[in-house]
């Protein structure tokens, strides 16, 4: 698998889509951080860490839906991939959907969202965004 964080991202999604209640993807230190991101956010319910799982652990999450039955996540996708890396300055700090969605970045100072990234006014590489 050349890029790791494309198909946590593309589990979310498919598992959306498909109206599950917990999805259950590999385990890495930045899947943790991101999924961490996402709980904080308030875009899933949950997550927890499961030991042993192809040697490497897994994450289940559980998934939020609105009252309707709809995702709260309406959109989650990569922005930065392997072959094209996008960067940003602290002074150019992604905003998304004027402040309502979330970029998640990785800096020097760990993975993060951007507005703790304007905060801390650090740049770094734009891994994805939420909304």
């Amino acid at each position: 698998m050349t890029d790791p964080i494309a198909d946590y991202l593309t589990r979310l999604r498919n598992a959306l889509s498909a109206k599950h209640k917990v999805v259950e993807v590999p385990a890495s230190n930045i899947k943790k951080r991101i999924t961490e991101i996402l709980f904080d956010q308030g875009f899933i319910n949950g997550y927890k860490y499961v030991d042993g799982f192809a040697n490497q652990g897994a994450i289940k999450i559980a998934l939020k839906y609105r009252r309707d039955n709809a995702p709260v996540i309406s959109k989650i996708e990569r922005i930065s991939t392997p072959g094209k890396r996008e960067y940003f300055k602290s002074t150019d700090s992604p905003r998304i959907i004027n402040g309502l969605g979330v970029a998640i970045v990785s800096t020097s100072r760990g993975v993060m969202t951007d507005k703790e990234a304007r905060v801390q006014n650090v740049g770094g590489e734009v891994l994805c965004k939420v909304y």
